[in-house]
């Protein structure tokens, strides 16, 4: 029976911090489409910017990385069910469908173009190809698909020299480059006005996908209690403190060195405004810290914020393919009520539809449409988890 308990804890501590960053994955979004400086200006800009502005996009950095970590702890725990030859086609089946259902699905949620103009390749691809990989993997000793996901994730950024070069030259590198670790929204039109926005290049997210595989381990049941916080919380502080120290030198790491700005607020901004696009190892060091502390004390931790919050993490890809239709929707709604037309409809600035670039609300109406989108989509998810909870159709495990 204590095992039983164990292993139900651990699950919990995975799908209640999964929940968070969902929820918060969700503000980041909204503010796209509803923030009105949205694509007038970068939020996280340091000489533009405001602290709240600031605040509102950083946090959201926390998501991807505890994301695709976690959907490798997932894998993980999934496989000490499984035979490796089970859990292979498991996921190379589970990677090829979200590679699919990101070009099919996620791409219409964000622009609601039924013709297809413009597919996204956002994370739930970088999720899916680093998904079939680690299937390729998974027959691989832990100690040798720890060894390549370290490798990839502290070396990835020797390729941002080669980039450096091309782009002084005017040369870029070229689409299957940016789809492996180049592309900072890089478009590839392959017809006439149709093209390809490659906004996740994979080859960091599998790293860290690969990490958190091994990272499973720690949850496994026969883990001691003790040694997972000890390891989780030291592995947490060791990266966040590494990241301060590289940070500082300014040498390696993130390929936008930070600088010293006109008030130290913003030097402050400037120093913790990482690359996401792709993944720098400063940007997943201080992301994936602050996870593992936050695996560490949500494992202690049981009330309704987190119960509301593993709601969402139990069903984390119904949630986050709904999030979207349901965002969009009410951009649609309001884009009417503001006065709008069919005339505004496609706009040249903005890939989405129903979205001109002077639309939206302050700041303040961002928060607000985020907190109804959370409170809309809370009981769907909690009637669908119930659902999955108690039936076992195949193609639950893909939804």
């Amino acid at each position: 029976m204590s095992q039983l308990v164990m292993t139900k804890n651990r699950v919990q501590s995975i799908d209640i911090l999964r929940g968070i960053v969902m929820i918060i994955m969700a503000l980041d979004h909204v503010r796209d489409f509803f923030h009105v400086q949205a694509f007038q200006s970068d939020p996280i800009d340091p000489a533009t910017t405001t602290p709240i502005l600031y605040l509102t996009r950083w946090i959201t950095h926390l998501c991807a990385p505890a994301f695709v970590f976690l959907a490798g702890t997932s894998s993980y725990l999934v496989g000490l069910r499984r035979s490796k030859a089970a859990l292979s086609a498991f996921l190379i089946k589970r990677g090829l469908w979200l590679i699919l259902a990101e070009v099919l699905i996620v791409t219409l949620g964000w622009t609601f173009n039924p013709l297809y103009n413009l597919l996204i390749i956002q994370v739930i691809w970088a999720i899916g190809i680093s998904m079939v990989i680690l299937g390729l993997l998974v027959r691989l000793p832990l100690t040798a698909i720890f060894i390549i996901g370290l490798v990839i994730v502290l070396g990835h950024n020797l390729m941002d020299y080669p980039e450096a070069a091309h782009a002084a030259k005017h040369q870029p590198l070229g689409f299957w480059w940016d789809l492996v670790h180049g592309a900072r929204f890089s478009y590839y039109p392959y017809a006439s006005s149709r093209g390809v926005l490659i906004v996740y290049p994979f080859l960091p997210w599998t790293g860290l996908m690969l990490l958190g595989y091994c990272a499973g381990k720690f949850f496994a049941p026969d883990y001691p209690v003790a040694q997972r916080k000890k390891v989780l919380l030291y592995t947490g502080l060791g990266l966040i403190a590494g990241f301060f120290v590289l940070r500082f030198i300014n040498a390696y790491g993130d390929p936008v060195p930070w600088t010293t700005q006109t008030t130290a607020v913003r030097t402050v901004f400037s120093f913790f405004n990482v690359n996401k696009y792709p993944p720098s190892i400063m940007y997943m060091a201080i992301t994936i810290g602050i996870a593992m502390i936050a695996l560490v004390a949500l494992e202690q931790i049981k009330n309704p914020v987190t119960e509301f919050a593993k709601v969402f993490g139990q069903v984390p890809f119904f949630y986050y393919v709904l999030h979207f239709f349901l965002i969009h929707t009410l951009t649609v709604i309001t884009f009417y009520l503001q006065g709008y037309g069919t005339k505004d409809i496609v706009s040249l600035q903005v890939p989405f539809l129903f979205r001109p670039v002077d639309f939206g609300f302050p700041l303040w109406g961002v928060y607000l449409v985020w907190v109804a989108v959370i409170f809309l989509l809370y009981p769907v998810c909690k009637r669908y988890n119930a659902y999955k909870s108690t039936h076992r159709q195949w193609w639950l495990s893909y939804v």
